[in-house]
Parts: C-alpha cells; sequence; structure tokens
C-alpha cells in the first residue's frame, strides 16, 4: 500500500472507521487496534473532539458525533437522484426492452422525474414532469405503500376515487388490501388500472437511512407484460430498485445487521 502523504489524515479517518465499525470505544482500544502512539493518538481524538466529529460519551468512550451527520446530510442533499438511477434505469429498459421510469411522492402527489425510453416499436406515452394517480399508477401505489402509517392515511383520506378502467381501484377498503400486498410481495403492479391496456410493474427505491426515496416502473401494453412475465419483470425491477438504493447509501437488513 502507497504510504500516505498526509499520515495524520490517514490516522484520523482510521480512528474513524475502528470507532464506525466497533461503536463506542477507549482510547485505549483505538490504540491497540492501530497500533499508534499514544501521544499522536491522543492528539488526533483531541482535535476530532473539537470539530465535533467524535464525542465522549458517560462512560468516556468515543463515539461518532454530529459533524458527520451534518456533512452526510449536506452530500446526500447535493446528490440528483436522476444522475444516479439513469445508468442502472437504462440498463433495465435494455434488458427489458420496455418503458422505465422514476417516479417520487412530494406531499400528496407523484411525478415522473425520469424517463428512459423503450426501443420497442410498441410504445407507451408518458412524459417526465406528469402527475400520477396514487391510487390507479404502479409508481403511485408504490409510493403511497412505503409512506409513514399516518401520512399514508392523511393522503388516502383526500383521495377521490374514479373509475377509469373495469380494474381501477374504487373503495378505501380495497386500496387498503392492496397496499398491504404490496407492502409483502416488494412491488406493485398496474393492472389497467389508469388506462386499459397499459401495465406496469413498480419496485421501491430507499436511501441511506432506509426512507422511502422514490419508486422505479417497467411500463408496456397488455401484449408486453402479461402474467406469464410479470413476475419475471418484477424480480428484474426489484433488483434494479436495489442497486440504486445502495447507490444512495441504503443497505438490507442483513448488511446493517452485519455491520
Amino acid at each position: 500500500m502507497e504510504n500516505s502523504k498526509v499520515p495524520a489524515l490517514t490516522r484520523a479517518i482510521d480512528i474513524l472507521n475502528v470507532i464506525a465499525r466497533r461503536g463506542p470505544c477507549s482510547a485505549a482500544d483505538i490504540i491497540a487496534e492501530l497500533g499508534l502512539p499514544k501521544s499522536t493518538t491522543y492528539l488526533i481524538l483531541a482535535e476530532l473532539k473539537r470539530q465535533r466529529f467524535i464525542a465522549l460519551d458517560v462512560r468516556d468512550n468515543y463515539c461518532l458525533w454530529t459533524k458527520l451527520v451534518e456533512l452526510s446530510e449536506q452530500a446526500l442533499g447535493k446528490m440528483d437522484l436522476r444522475d444516479i438511477a439513469k445508468q442502472r434505469l437504462t440498463e433495465l429498459m435494455e434488458d427489458t426492452g420496455l418503458l422505465c421510469h422514476l417516479g417520487i411522492i412530494d406531499d400528496q402527489n407523484a411525478y415522473y422525474i425520469l424517463k428512459i425510453e423503450s426501443t420497442s416499436t410498441i410504445s407507451v406515452r408518458s412524459h417526465e414532469g406528469k402527475s400520477l394517480s396514487l391510487y390507479r399508477s404502479g409508481i403511485g401505489k408504490c409510493l403511497l405503500a412505503w409512506q409513514d402509517e399516518r401520512q399514508q392515511q392523511k393522503i388516502m383520506n383526500n383521495i377521490r376515487f374514479i373509475s377509469k378502467t373495469p380494474s381501477t381501484i374504487i373503495t378505501l377498503a380495497a386500496l387498503k388490501k392492496e397496499l398491504d400486498g404490496i407492502r409483502r410481495q416488494g412491488w406493485s403492479f398496474d393492472n389497467g388500472e389508469d388506462y386499459a391496456d397499459v401495465r406496469c410493474v413498480a419496485a421501491p427505491v430507499f436511501n441511506a437511512r432506509n426512507e422511502l426515496a422514490a419508486a422505479i416502473s417497467v411500463v408496456g401494453t397488455g401484449q408486453q407484460i402479461t402474467t406469464d412475465n410479470r413476475d419475471l419483470l418484477a424480480g428484474k425491477a426489484i433488483a434494479c430498485a436495489k442497486d440504486i438504493s445502495r447507490r444512495l447509501g441504503w443497505k438490507s437488513p442483513f448488511e446493517r445487521k452485519a455491520s
């Protein structure tokens, strides 16, 4: 490994990594693990504490502190979700041959913020910025399913159900049942509920705090998405959504437990 030209910075980062991996630990634990000189370690710990990267807990162990949260929030806030998702969503389109979208929820409304057009001669019309129904669209239902209970109930209380096709959900009870099923299976399906010949499979995207960030979808006609390939497409959509989530810093429950 190439020697660092800024050894003090490298040691400070090593110390932060030890605390992140082990949780709160004493100066003696850090010195023993990293093999650093005692005097150097205490100087770096003091400076990290002064800069609010670390703090001492009630047991005089060092733990990560607020400056790291502040910096991470700023970094996450500057990430362009569209840029992060575009490459992986393009790969999904190439794999499936179908139109793909990225959508978000803003208060009680959902929108497409990215569209990856299909190369198929059969296409479904849509556009970036299009407003989506939260109960008739695949992405809308997916976004609604992963809202916290209070916000979900608030949104549902304001829905005015309109029957657009024979498949449209038109009652609150039916919507609740649908959302419960979506949460259990991990993906949603628009079975021609907004437009009779349009089908859509959607999956949720999460951020580093394990909060819903967006949803992605694979969209096609009733000939392109059928009962024969729907589950396969759902698996591809879920895999794509998880890849995008990981690029946002999300970890699976297993990964969080292991770390």
